[in-house]
């Protein structure tokens, strides 16, 4: 069951909705606005959820999922969703929804719809 989620996240405006929304139902949940700093936070503390954006200062989000998820496979019991309104040739979507446990469009994604995806995980 998910308790704890990490978003990194640079849009204020998504980070702060999606946190909101999030903490209003019950999960504990921490924000990075930029890629190194949401590795490190990923790195040294556990979550079962971290969701990731693609475009991130810094250090991208498939970055931040190789090194999650590569050959070291530092947190094999966390969840990861990606998250993105950039377009991905097929070849590179493919290569990421075969890492992550989600891939997600933000435009398509409200809070509520974010909470039944989560819930169902």
């Amino acid at each position: 069951m998910i308790k704890s989620v990490l978003i990194i996240e640079d849009d204020r405006f998504i980070g702060e909705m999606y946190v909101r929304s999030l903490e209003l139902s019950g999960y504990a949940v921490e924000w990075a606005i930029d890629g190194n700093d949401g590795l490190v936070m990923a790195r040294n503390k556990p979550y079962d959820l971290i969701i990731v954006d693609i475009m991130l200062p810094e250090r991208k989000g498939d970055e931040i999922l190789s090194a999650l998820r590569g050959e070291e496979d530092l947190i094999p019991d966390t969840k990861v969703l990606i998250m993105t309104n950039f377009q991905q040739d097929e070849e590179s979507r493919k290569a990421i929804e075969n890492r992550a446990d989600g891939y997600l469009i933000k435009a398509d994604i409200t809070p509520r719809k974010l909470l039944e995806i989560i819930k169902g995980m």
